[in-house]
């Protein structure tokens, strides 16, 4: 089998795989082959953030200590701050140490969803694959389809009663306008803050940067080519330039220049003259640096100081809910993949990215309201990531493994490749260009608790999800037909071009109209056909998402492959009673019954429904 057609046995592991054989309308066969695996990132992901969220805190302490001397006031505060970030520290160092521990499954079952010390971890994240070969009398034709499926990503441990992250963060932002007078602070909104901690990390890179190429320059002043000094003083000016540096540093550099073009007879007394010059040059740069350090650190120490326990409280929450979304990473690598020999997805992974499209089934009352609350927030934090295609030191397991780096503000994820398969990729990705994925939510619910809402209750969190990112994926798809041909694109046997099934999309999101599936249906189909990666939740991904994966792979089974559609409710039926979601069900509850009752099923949308004898009041 091709690499193409391979899922990495390093990162996908426990296979679970099921054979149909169903009949086509000219009265051929088609052979259908379900697989569903574990996968390490499950797990291997979520440490790595825990490690980095303890890192960064870590600076953030000595960063405050590194103020200096404060009056009373400042620095009672910032040894209240300073506990504060202890205390978590210590929580995130206990619970890294519980998950070294673990042996055993690579996925989180659903009855664990509210265990404190597996609260990174996501719930249920399996892969699914349904490959498709069609045989005729000459030839044959192989097609797949590729699905995450993952619990919804929320703090269920923490629980729900006061809502989600997107109303807790809303609360607390003007909660702190208040706060603030009481401590004495200046208030920053979000962005400002973000900005403060991208203009920290910035500066402490920045240092170390102009620090090399200052000892760079002398070293080139000593070489009789004036071409090599010229290059390094541009990428001095560069570098120097952000450290806003360039009044006590442009003369040095100005002069320099003065000398390039006559090095052939460069005299010792020009060197150490120029040496002294570049000392000079690095100890401004040093207390520029030093400066903006003290002064942004002040300004975190305001944000953190009026914003009570309750900010790093929903620091904790947003962190718990966003190393879940480790389920994005794997199916990155997934569609990587997948994609290693076709070109056009190749150029339109360096030229635009791709969508991430996370199709959400919870309903919005009660509970499951504060989840998608968390989701939404959650999914939309995943613009801070890029991904870097690396080639891996050998080609064992471990090597092959995806790594985290960064901060909060931003961090990436390199996938590492075997070398034949890395230098098969185009020059861009082989420099390792950082790589986009752009995520967008679309929910709709469909069990009886979202009955109860849209007839008594408050769906315009979903009304308002679901326009948001239609405006996003819209604004994806005009920069992809603006920047890659059409023909880098996947073919379809339906006719109905991307344009067609957004303009459908954009009037379904605004119709007011109970459990409109057709919206998740559209959405679906439009990633398919941008080469994106397709995400399926529920609450535990266990049996509504069961019944959406189902349907969605006999939808393409009767639109490409042309089923028989007198087969459809058949074929939908046996996947459901044999294939690989009710081999999930049985994994994570020890029992081969949907967790569903009659009101639930009365209550569902037309093939959403299992077969009789499949379902049944279960402990999940």
């Amino acid at each position: 089998m091709s690499l193409s057609l391979s899922l990495s046995p390093s990162v996908f592991k426990n296979a679970v795989c099921k054979v149909y054989r169903f009949q086509t309308v000219d009265s051929k066969w088609m052979l259908v082959r379900e697989q569903m695996a574990e996968c390490t990132l499950s797990f291997s992901i979520p440490k790595q953030l825990i490690a980095l969220y303890i890192q960064e805190d870590t600076c953030r302490i000595q960063e405050l200590k590194d103020l200096g001397e404060l009056s009373p006031h400042w620095d009672n505060l910032r040894k209240d701050v300073i506990s504060r970030y202890d205390q978590i520290i210590k929580e995130y160092q206990d619970t890294l140490a519980e998950l070294e521990k673990l042996t055993g499954p690579l996925f989180k079952p659903s009855c664990s969803k509210g265990q404190k010390y597996l609260e990174f971890i996501p719930i249920n994240l399996h892969t699914q694959r349904m490959r498709v070969m069609m045989f005729a009398d000459v030839s044959s034709t192989d097609s797949f389809y590729d699905v995450v499926t993952v619990g919804a990503p929320a703090a269920h441990s923490q629980g729900f009663k006061n809502g989600g992250l997107q109303k807790l963060l809303s609360k607390y932002e003007s909660e702190k306008k208040s706060h603030s007078t009481a401590y004495q602070c200046i208030y920053y909104p979000p962005e400002q803050t973000a900005k403060a901690r991208e203009i920290l990390c910035v500066v402490s890179q920045l240092q170390p940067h102009i620090s090399a190429l200052a000892d760079q320059l002398l070293q080139t002043a000593q070489q009789s080519s004036s071409q090599p000094l010229r290059d390094v003083l541009k990428s001095l000016e560069e570098k120097v330039r952000p450290a806003n540096a360039q009044q006590e540093c442009i003369p040095l550099i100005r002069r320099d220049r003065k000398h390039t073009d006559d090095l052939p007879v460069a005299t010792v007394v020009w060197w150490d003259e120029l040496a002294v010059l570049v000392q000079s040059l690095k100890k401004c740069v040093a207390e520029v640096a030093e400066r903006a350090r003290r002064s942004v650190s002040f300004v975190l120490l305001q944000e953190a100081a009026c914003s009570t326990a309750q900010g790093l409280q929903l620091q904790q929450r947003r962190d718990a809910v966003f190393s879940q979304l480790a389920a994005l990473a794997c199916g990155f690598a997934m569609r990587l993949y997948a994609g290693l020999e076709d070109k056009g997805f190749l150029r339109q992974l360096h030229a635009v990215g791709l969508v991430a499209q996370f199709e959400s089934l919870l309903s919005t009352y009660s509970e499951e309201i504060g989840m998608l609350e968390d989701m939404e927030v959650g999914i939309s934090d995943l613009h801070r990531v890029t991904f870097r295609i690396t080639e891996a030191a050998s080609e064992e397991a471990v090597s092959l493994q995806p790594t985290v780096s960064g901060r909060r503000d931003h961090y990436t994820v390199e996938v590492p490749l075997p070398h034949h398969a890395f230098q098969a990729l185009p020059e861009e990705l082989r420099e390792g260009k950082p790589l986009r994925v752009l995520p967008v939510l679309f929910n709709v619910g469909i069990n009886e608790q979202q009955t109860i809402a849209e007839r008594f209750g408050d769906i315009s969190l979903q009304e308002r999800i679901n326009q948001k990112n239609f405006e996003i994926l819209e604004g994806y798809y005009k920069s992809l037909t603006d920047t890659v041909p059409s023909e880098c694109l996947p073919c379809f046997q339906t006719q109905t071009d991307i344009k067609e099934l957004l303009d459908t999309l954009g009037q379904n999101v605004v119709t007011k109209k109970r459990k409109n599936v057709e919206i998740l249906w559209l959405a679906g189909m439009i990633c398919r056909r941008m080469n994106g990666i397709r995400l399926t939740s529920c609450k535990s991904a266990k049996d509504r998402t069961s019944m959406s994966v189902t349907l969605e792979q006999c939808s393409l089974l009767r639109d490409e492959h042309q089923l028989n559609k007198d087969y459809f409710v058949r074929a939908l039926d046996c996947m459901r009673r044999e294939g690989c979601r009710i081999e999930n069900v049985q994994k994570n509850i020890k029992c081969r019954k949907y967790a569903f009752n009659m009101l639930q099923l009365m209550a569902f949308p037309k093939y959403y429904r299992p077969p009789e004898g499949t379902y049944g009041k279960v402990d999940s």
